[in-house]
This record gives structure tokens, C-alpha cells and sequence, in this order.
């Protein structure tokens, strides 16, 4: 939030600076939800929104840009590119950096909830989990619910990480951003955020977001039986891959 204060123990301190939040949405082909989204967004006083747009065939770019968003174009495919390529968009100045998907399934009304805890200075890290809160029918498919639950599972037995979801809606601060180190250029990307914050033993919290419907088009994993064999491959190599770099690194 552009007016987000740093406050220590309920009082904020006379020399405290404002936090700048920067937000950051990859989305490709999301005309009909995209303008609502940022809308949502810059609702909640984000210093700013970026779209990042893989290339869409509509109006997914104009749409951003008519709600407030500057949108930058990422014409390699991949989520984790997507990301990065948002990341190095944002201002210099933002400290916390805010990641949500464009389709309007995560509740733009949590943002709050998520910034907070960081500008207190009880995280540095908030997750959103779908699979906690209210979630409307349908909104999640079975293999996501699926994969929230392995997920948890072996971050707990790697880790001893509470997390319980690998939602893509979640705020941390950039600073210590930069010093995990990611690297991951596709759906893996949530995960490896998880798995390097948890070896990192960074303060970290989880909040029950749930999750809505989205409000048009087809998801790019949950709608696509053969994207999301893909999406379930690059996590499950993410996670055996990172496990092991990151054991090697504790050596």
C-alpha cells in the first residue's frame, strides 16, 4: 500500500517512511477479467500495478492499461519468466512486492491482510492460502486441492513448513527477495519461493484467503488437461531439484 506505515508494537515511530507496494500480475488472454482485477488492486491503495502480458491474442493488454496498470510484455513463455520480467519492472523505490493472478480469483480485499504483517515487521514473507476461507464451488479444481495437500506434505517433511497451499497470492518484502536467489522459469516458480523461504528460516505467515470463481476464460492449468500434466512435472522437478541444491548448499 502506498500509505502503509512501518508500526513496531502498535505505535509507529516519528521517523517511520510510508512502505511503496508494488504489485504484480501475470496473466495472458484475460480481456474479460484483467480490467476488474486491477481495479480491485489499485482499491487498496498499491503504490502500483503491473500486468505482465505473455503475448495475449486479445484485448488483455489495452483493458490493463485503460484500468491503471502498466503493462509489460514478456514475449517468452513461462510463468517464473513472467514473474521475473515484473519484478524488474517495478519501481525502485517499492519495499514489499505484492503477486496475484489475473483471472480475479484471488480476493482482492485480503491485500491488506497480506502487506500488513510485513510492514509491522511480524513477517517478511505472507502467504495466502486457497484452501483455507471461503471458497465458492468450483473455483478450485480437484488437482489443485491435490497438489495444495502434497505440497504441504513435503514441505513439512523437508522443511517442517506450516504452509498449506501453493497459491500464487503473496506479498513479500523485496530486500529479502533478492537474496533467495530464485531461478525458476516455469510453474514451479510459488514453489520454489516456499522451499527457499522455508530453508531460509525468513518469519514467515500464512492467512486463509479462500478463493473465488474466475470471473471468465479458461485457466491455463486447471482448464487444460495436458498444461497441467506439464504444470505438475515442472513442480514435482522444482521440488526434487531444489531439495537437493539446497541440501548440498547446507553442507
Amino acid at each position: 500500500m502506498s500509505e502503509v506505515s512501518q508500526e513496531i508494537g502498535g505505535k509507529r515511530p516519528a521517523s517511520c517512511q510510508p512502505f511503496v507496494v508494488s504489485a504484480i500480475i501475470p496473466c495472458l488472454d484475460e480481456e474479460t477479467a484483467i480490467g476488474q482485477v486491477v481495479a480491485a488492486v489499485l482499491g487498496q491503495s498499491v503504490s502500483e500495478v503491473i500486468v505482465v502480458d505473455g503475448g495475449s491474442r486479445d484485448r488483455t493488454a489495452e483493458r490493463a492499461r485503460a484500468a491503471g496498470a502498466r503493462v509489460i510484455v514478456e514475449s517468452r513463455r513461462g510463468y517464473g519468466r513472467a514473474i521475473q520480467a515484473g519484478i524488474a519492472a517495478a519501481r525502485d523505490d517499492a519495499d514489499i512486492l505484492l503477486f496475484l493472478d489475473g483471472d480475479g480469483s484471488d480476493p482482492a480485499e485480503f491485500i491488506s491482510d497480506l502487506v500488513s504483517p510485513i510492514a509491522t515487521g511480524q513477517a517478511v514473507f505472507v502467504l495466502g492460502s486457497r484452501v483455507r476461507g471461503s471458497r465458492e464451488p468450483g473455483s478450485l479444481a480437484p488437482q489443485q486441492v491435490v497438489a495444495a495437500h502434497v505440497g504441504r506434505l513435503l514441505l513439512r517433511l523437508v522443511y517442517g513448513a506450516s504452509f498449506t497451499d501453493l497459491s500464487p497470492f503473496r506479498a513479500i518484502r523485496r530486500d529479502e527477495l533478492r537474496r533467495l536467489g530464485m531461478k525458476e522459469e516455469t510453474y514451479g516458480w510459488n514453489l520454489e519461493m516456499l522451499m527457499r523461504v522455508a530453508a531460509a528460516h525468513l518469519p514467515a505467515l500464512e492467512i486463509a484467503v479462500g478463493q473465488r470463481r474466475r470471473i471468465g476464460g479458461v485457466s491455463k492449468v486447471s482448464g487444460n488437461p495436458i498444461a497441467g500434466v506439464k504444470a505438475a512435472w515442472s513442480i514435482s522437478a522444482t521440488f526434487v531439484r531444489l531439495a537437493f541444491e539446497l541440501r548440498t548448499q547446507e553442507r
